[in-house]
């Protein structure tokens, strides 16, 4: 039960790394610009701490159940996108993301 929850806070990490990595590009100017924004580093960190937690996992589960459970970072990056950067949760997106929750639940069975 606890790797699960470790999945979670993986894919949790992920998808907030796109999102700074992602709010790092507002006020780009050039790729150089990059390196004075603060959430590009955080963006980084996340990204890294996500893939070391990966790494950790891969001892502990399948690589054929833990790598498409890393699709569960799409479910968090519809929440993040919706909330915090304003998209649109569309009925297409919804289809999109409960055929990953049902491939989930099948690979873990």
């Amino acid at each position: 039960m606890i790797k699960y929850i470790f999945v979670l806070l993986m894919t949790l990490a992920g998808s907030l790394g796109a999102f700074f990595f992602k709010k790092s590009t507002s006020d780009l100017t050039n790729v150089f610009s990059l390196l004075r924004v603060p959430s590009f580093y955080l963006g980084g960190v996340l990204y890294c701490l996500a893939a070391l937690m990966n790494v950790v996992l891969l001892r502990y589960m399948d690589y054929t159940i833990l790598y498409p459970m890393g699709a569960i970072a799409y479910i968090w990056s519809l929440i993040i996108s919706n909330r915090f950067l304003g998209e649109k949760i569309t009925k297409k997106k919804v289809l999109g993301i409960a055929l990953i929750c049902v491939g989930v639940v099948l690979l873990t069975r």
